[in-house]
């Protein structure tokens, strides 16, 4: 069996990462991260069919309860949180309790927060079953829940005990969550490795069909390079934004269509594009750099325009929240190259206004 273990240092609170096929049914992986005797399995009405099962009898020991709760992004609320807190009241569970999220990004952000809340704090453990979750919003302790005016601005940091990042639970995903993956796997080539952006312009149709190897790889990768970010900075005062590259322009799509209507790893991809677009507009990168960038995410099946239905008045007024604002102005994410990223507020806005209008319809919806 092919399996990586990962450690994000973080002093008493680092964890391990553990990744690879036939993981989720391991009962010895669980056993150092939970304290208590009270468990939770927390999972949603697509995931929980699939592998509540074996993750209950690898948890078997334990005082067991399970929940499940609707699946999407449209989920991702207030109201959908407290009915994490009804169960976990309505059994009793106590401060030395742990929650397993089991699922994707959606359920490990709502189940973190909700760790991050009860009783001021108790243990969880993530166990992501979406590419997308195991390569990003597993790791690293960002938990939230979207409200109306803006996605993710309603959270907390809270690190899980343990990520099992299995790989067999991607042979259930469809095209379209693989695809949205692949963009923050992209995103870390990106950001800081362009060697690992060059392999994946070579080795992206293997990921596309699952090849366990290449996935293991890919996913062992991002990890590292976001464990190695988080370690640095874990509350995101400085580097750990570059984790951030598209994601101003991807959240003003997903809140402007409506959450869940755009995967956030669609956004996301769009949203590296037009950073690609305008950080060529101001000469830190070339056009044929932009090109590279806007081929791989195509050949990952992912978008790289953003929707008509968001007019530029609209979108810029969608930037405008976003949780890297500061009282000076927008900070963005930008390249200076293919694998090197930076956090600025030094970009021309007629530059930013350029991009806009290649790319959006300055009137409509």
């Amino acid at each position: 069996m092919i399996e990586k273990i990962l450690q994000l240092e973080l002093g008493e609170r680092s964890y391990p990462i553990h990744i690879g096929p036939d993981l989720i049914s391991q009962s010895a992986l669980y056993a150092p991260a939970i304290r208590g005797r009270q468990v939770m399995v927390i999972s949603n009405d697509t995931v929980a069919p699939l592998y509540m099962d074996s993750v209950c009898t690898a948890l078997q020991d334990y005082r067991l309860e399970q929940l499940i709760l609707p699946d999407g992004e449209q989920y991702k609320t207030l109201d959908v949180l407290t009915r994490i807190f009804d169960a976990l009241l309505e059994k009793r569970f106590n401060r030395s309790c742990c929650l397993v999220a089991l699922g994707g990004g959606v359920v490990g952000d709502m189940v973190g927060f909700a760790a991050a809340s009860y009783q001021r704090g108790v243990d969880f453990i993530q166990i992501p079953t979406t590419l997308l979750a195991q390569v990003d919003s597993s790791v690293g302790g960002k938990t939230g829940v979207n409200h109306p005016l803006g996605k993710n601005m309603i959270g907390a940091f809270h690190q899980p005990r343990l990520v099992v990042a299995d790989t067999n639970t991607l042979n259930t995903l469809d095209d379209r969550q693989l695809s949205a993956g692949m963009a923050e796997v992209i995103k870390y080539g990106l950001i800081e490795d362009r060697e690992f952006f060059d392999w994946l312009e070579v080795k992206l149709p293997q990921l596309l069909e699952r090849d366990t190897d290449a996935l293991v790889y890919a996913i062992e990768r991002s990890c590292r390079c976001k464990a190695e970010i988080v370690a640095a900075d874990e509350r995101e005062s400085g580097k750990r934004a570059l984790l951030n590259l598209g994601h101003t322009f991807g959240h003003a799509i997903e809140t402007g269509m409506g959450y869940g209507n755009w995967l956030h790893g669609e956004a996301v991809a769009t949203g590296m594009a037009m950073a690609a677009d305008l950080s060529a507009r101001h000469g830190w990168i070339s056009t044929a750099d932009v090109t590279r960038i806007r081929a791989l995410l195509i050949k990952a099946r992912l978008p790289t325009d953003p929707p008509d239905e968001i007019n530029r008045e609209r979108f810029m007024e969608l930037m405008a929240v976003d949780k890297k604002a500061l009282d000076d102005g927008l900070r963005l994410i930008l390249l200076d190259a293919i694998g090197a990223a930076k956090i600025t507020a030094d970009y021309n806005a007629e530059r930013l206004a350029e991009t806009l209008d290649q790319n959006l319809p300055l009137t409509g919806s």
